[in-house]
């Protein structure tokens, strides 16, 4: 009985020890996200990237996430866990995680890091974005073409480069073709408040908007152009569902196939810190459907847009153009630096307003 009771012993040992393996044989993906995966925007795209890596891999890799959580030291609490838990990759899904990310992967050096928007980078922090201001001069092309009142409105979330290039993109492509255009600007210091936007958005219809822009992650705004019988584009996701009169088209975020291959090059042993910043041409940034209600040349002068920057024989800020205050900034023919749109702190001439702190 005792030998028997050994040799079952052993056999649960054996068991254990086997499932033990197989649970660590399975890469660990954590994803910490800025608002609610169900905001249609810009959480909800990281969330559709997760899903497809999961599908990509199956019970190879385990995925967590973190939604909701703010910038700043509650986001740092859940990156520790994330990593005292087992994760194996971290995905940090907010400019403002930029300083907790670093923080956090300096206590934990085997811990593989990816950081989205940021320009922080350690041996274990990569960081990736998307050129968003590519898919703004298409929408902000449109806009140009469509608004009656030559008004544009444009809710931004916070002064940083990554919304400045997005403002200053579309403006540029909205007055090329339409030189009485205006911009209108309200800045709402958050990333996800649907009571904000909406009232952003009413706030730019009552100066005479009737195309709204957004650089924020809730469908609200949409659902107020829809309201009001005016024009609007979907942001980080396609939206159309909140707003199917007023959606002219969008601009997709397609986070999927840069996270499966990440998560790869970590299963494979293959990851090294890089810097990622991928556009149109590689699908990182999509431009939706267009609506039936752009008239077909437009249409048709959009598309061709949207394949000049696939191409690469068209950029988004090509010279000349000067600064706000008047002074020079890029000569004739000349295109902006990937440097200076990274670092973007001023509005480009024709913008008004200022620049917050």
């Amino acid at each position: 009985m005792k030998l028997l009771n050994t040799l079952l012993a052993g056999a649960a040992l054996a068991i254990g020890l086997g499932g033990m393996a197989h649970a660590e044989d399975k890469t660990k993906v954590g994803f910490v996200y800025v608002g609610p995966v169900g905001d249609f925007g810009w959480s909800y795209e990281h969330d559709q990237g997760r899903q497809a890596v999961e599908k990509a891999f199956g019970d190879k890799v385990e995925t967590v996430f973190v939604e909701s959580v703010p910038e700043g030291a509650d986001s740092e609490r859940v990156m520790t866990q994330m990593a005292l838990d087992g994760a194996d990759l971290i995905f940090t899904t907010s400019f403002g995680y930029m300083d907790p990310t670093i923080n956090v992967a300096a206590k934990f050096p085997n811990v593989k890091f990816e950081h989205a928007t940021g320009y922080k980078r350690a041996e274990n922090v990569s960081t990736y974005s998307a050129r968003f201001y590519e898919g703004r001069t298409v929408i902000g092309h449109i806009a140009g073409h469509m608004t009656e009142t030559n008004t544009i409105g444009y809710i931004a979330s916070f002064p940083i480069p990554e919304v400045i290039r997005g403002i200053n993109s579309a403006y540029l492509a909205a007055k090329k073709v339409n030189p009485d255009v205006k911009m209108k600007i309200v800045w709402v210091y958050t990333w996800f408040d649907p009571g904000k936007e909406a009232d952003a958005a009413s706030a730019l219809i009552d100066q005479g908007a009737d195309i709204i822009m957004q650089h924020t992650d809730s469908p609200a705004a949409m659902t107020i152009a829809e309201e009001k019988g005016i024009y609007a584009f979907g942001q980080a996701s396609d939206m159309k569902q909140f707003g199917p009169n007023a959606r002219l088209s969008s601009i997709i975020d397609d986070w999927a196939p840069y996270y499966i291959a990440r998560t790869k090059a970590v299963m494979d042993g293959t990851w090294v810190s890089t810097d990622t910043w991928d556009g149109i041409k590689p699908g990182m940034v999509e431009i939706g459907e267009f609506s039936d209600k752009i008239p077909a040349d437009v249409q048709a002068s959009a598309t061709a847009i949207k394949e000049a920057l696939e191409a690469g024989t068209m950029h988004s800020f090509t010279g000349p153009l000067n600064k706000q205050d008047g002074t020079a900034w890029l000569a004739e023919g000349e295109t902006a630096d990937d440097g200076t749109l990274a670092g973007m702190n001023f509005y480009v001439e024709g913008v008004e307003g200022e620049i917050p702190n």
